[in-house]
């Protein structure tokens, strides 16, 4: 009898030679197939599943949506394109917004939506990339560009930025005594009466009680009405002068494009004056055109139709206010003023045609660097 022999781990088998290796071959082929086999049927079933996702999701974006849907993906797009960015992608979108460079000074165009400085719950602000890019406009070793003034959240329009401090200090002191001309154009609601003039009205901020309580900035006249006489207030010593010029570029019945050239430079100035002194408030002022309440601006049929929106959807909205000009004085002698111009956003002139509003022929295109911060 022949002796018992090992052929594999743990499998023992008396016979013949013969006959235990047509036994090896019954046992181990099953065993070997199946290990070899099934990994790459899962991997194809895996890989075909996966094209077949892609596929579909494809399709899905293929197909037209409504011109309701189309126009919020369009404004939320243009709104969202550089808040969640890396900051050395939203410093280079920023390189490719400037206006004007020189040894001194470096202007921007400001895209929409971010904040220059940081605070709570912001994760990106444009004071955090200078340093990003100064390194990009003057090498490695460059040092960070310093901050001149400070526009809104939500406004677009001319920055100015200074490479020394000492000069960003004589730009600030420029701001604060008035020597800066400042135009901003803005989309407002309804058109003001008359077509020209000067809002003149002291702003104060204060607290708006109601289920929502927040701060707001608003008018603190000198005067007001008492049974129908004109009596003159006590000033409040927290109120702050502020003037506003204003005139009508372009309107409809529902709606005009302003250049508005604030005097003072008060905290939300402008909104507080178009909404509450001129009844006209900003297109996409959510804050302002109402004081009792936080909510989506509440539109006109008119203007929804045009704009291809239900009410529902006013909240994607952004606001249309773009500081378009600033006119700074020599900052050497022997120099000429600095005359400063930057295009307003793309969803801006987009809404202008959807609006029907006159668009001056230099910025019928917009800020389109500030629309695609990714290249086109």
């Amino acid at each position: 009898m022949a002796a018992p022999g090992w052929t594999a781990p743990g499998l023992w088998i008396r016979g013949s030679s013969q006959r235990r290796g047509s036994l090896f071959t019954l046992v181990s082929k099953p065993f070997c197939s199946t290990a070899t086999a099934s990994r790459p049927l899962d991997a194809q079933r895996l890989a075909e599943r996966l094209r077949t996702q892609k596929q579909e999701q494809k399709a899905k974006e293929r197909v037209p949506p409504s011109p309701v849907q189309r126009r919020v993906r369009e404004l939320v797009r243009f709104t969202q394109q550089l808040q969640r960015v890396h900051p050395n992608v939203l410093a280079k979108a920023l390189s490719r917004g400037i206006v004007h460079q020189d040894k001194n000074l470096v202007v921007i165009n400001k895209p929409y939506g971010l904040p220059v400085h940081g605070g709570p719950g912001v994760q990106l602000c444009i004071s955090e990339v200078l340093p990003i890019l100064a390194k990009m406009l003057r090498g490695h070793k460059a040092e960070p560009l310093h901050l001149c003034h400070r526009l809104d959240k939500e406004t677009t329009g001319v920055m100015v930025l200074a490479w020394e401090k000492e000069v960003a200090h004589q730009v600030q002191e420029l701001f604060r005594t008035r020597q800066v001309t400042k135009k901003y154009w803005a989309i407002t609601v309804r058109v003001p009466v008359p077509a020209a003039g000067v809002v003149d009205i002291p702003i104060i901020e204060k607290e708006v009680q109601g289920q929502q309580q927040h701060h707001k900035m608003t008018l603190s006249p000198s005067y007001r009405m008492d049974n129908g006489k004109m009596v003159r207030v006590r000033p409040s010593r927290n109120a702050h002068l502020a003037v506003t010029q204003y005139r009508v570029l372009s309107s409809t019945l529902s709606s005009a494009l302003l250049e508005l050239q604030p005097i003072t430079g008060i905290k939300h100035q402008l909104r507080v004056h178009l909404s509450f002194g001129l009844d006209c408030p900003v297109l996409g002022d959510h804050k302002y055109s109402d004081w009792n309440r936080l909510a989506p601006q509440k539109l006109p049929v008119g203007i929804l139709k045009k704009l291809g929106l239900p009410q529902s959807k006013a909240r994607h909205v952004p606001l249309h206010l773009h500081a378009r000009q600033l006119t700074l004085p020599a900052l050497q002698s022997g120099k000429e003023e600095l005359s400063l111009v930057c295009k307003p956003p793309l969803y801006f002139v987009r809404s202008l045609r959807h609006l029907g509003l006159g668009i001056p022929s230099q910025d019928q295109n917009g800020d389109e660097d500030a629309a695609h911060p990714g290249g086109r």
